[in-house]
């Protein structure tokens, strides 16, 4: 298709081309004498341009129809005594009839091109398929095949890997949630860690989880800050969720292996992993607060230390 376009330029511009052509030849006829030299000059070159025309018009004709060329210079036959000379007027003459002869055929030639081709543009717009508009309805099913109808939407089952929604708190929880008072002091930042610890003190694990971020995002440099993040991880372990527990734990240790709660946060990783089964990282932690927070795995925290050891076979 792209090649049959292609084709249809070419011959409407070798149409334009004709009609340039016959143009030529009319401003040499009415050159007059004086101007032949250069009349036959310009009739030389529009003699070419209408042979190269008809290579493109007719492609494939060979010597029996068009000229080539370049042809092997012939010899000028001399002219019998009482013969009389043509003058360079009259050869040009000659040669514009033979030229306008041409293009006569040419343009009759092109015409007759142009209309086949207009034809068969018109027969392939006809015969081609009928793109479907997008949204088009489909056809109807035929009424001998049963008509198989769509499911109604069903509720989906919650499978076994999505958690199940939290229930909404009761009346009561909320009425209790907001008997614990939350301190007024000078210390804002205090206020907010304590009024964390004390939902958690009073096993109200996931507000207490919500109110420690809340003194975390707001107070990061605090004083607090360790006692806050290790809280969380507390939260997070005593309401069953020992995985989410032990990144606090982590991340608690490693911001500050000095802070107030980092010997507890690396116990309470301990305690995690043991809870996750996985024992060889709580004999790793174990070992690193026995070695890091002798003391405190001799004082303060050695019931727990002991109790996280107990069913443990760590080297």
């Amino acid at each position: 298709m792209k090649r049959f376009s292609m084709d249809l330029r070419r011959m409407r511009l070798a149409g334009t081309s004709v009609a340039a052509c016959a143009l030529v030849g009319v401003l040499v006829v009415g050159s007059g004498p004086a101007q032949a030299q250069d009349a036959n000059s310009r009739l030389n070159k529009v003699e070419a341009e209408v042979r190269a025309l008809q290579r493109k018009v007719f492609p494939g004709g060979d010597g029996k129809f068009f000229e080539p060329q370049i042809t092997p210079a012939t010899p000028t036959p001399t002219p019998l005594p009482g013969t009389p000379a043509s003058t360079p007027i009259t050869d040009v003459l000659v040669r514009i009839d033979s030229v306008e002869s041409q293009l006569r055929q040419l343009t009759s030639q092109v015409e007759q091109n142009t209309n086949r081709i207009n034809q068969l543009e018109a027969r392939l717009a006809a015969s081609a398929p009928v793109a479907a508009a997008p949204g088009a309805l489909a056809p109807a099913p035929s009424t001998s095949a049963p008509v198989v109808s769509a499911p109604a939407p069903s509720t989906p089952t919650p499978s076994a890997s999505t958690p199940p929604r939290a229930a909404a708190p009761s009346n009561s929880r909320i009425d209790a949630v907001r008997a614990i008072v939350k301190p007024q002091s000078a210390d804002a930042g205090d206020d907010e860690y304590s009024y964390g610890y004390r939902l958690w003190e009073a096993k109200f694990y996931p507000e207490a989880q919500q109110q420690l971020k809340l003194y975390l995002e707001k107070y990061p440099k605090h004083a607090r800050s360790s006692w806050g993040r290790n809280l969380l991880g507390r939260a997070y372990l005593d309401d069953g969720n020992a995985l989410e527990a032990a990144k606090w734990f982590v991340q608690n240790y490693q911001t500050d292996k000095r802070g107030d709660r980092a010997p507890d946060s690396l116990l309470y990783l301990a305690v995690s992993m043991k809870q996750l089964k996985d024992s060889k990282r709580a004999c790793i932690a174990l070992a690193e607060f026995s070695e890091t927070y002798a003391s405190e795995a001799a004082g303060r925290l050695k019931g727990t230390y002991d109790t996280t050891r107990n069913g443990l076979s760590c080297a």
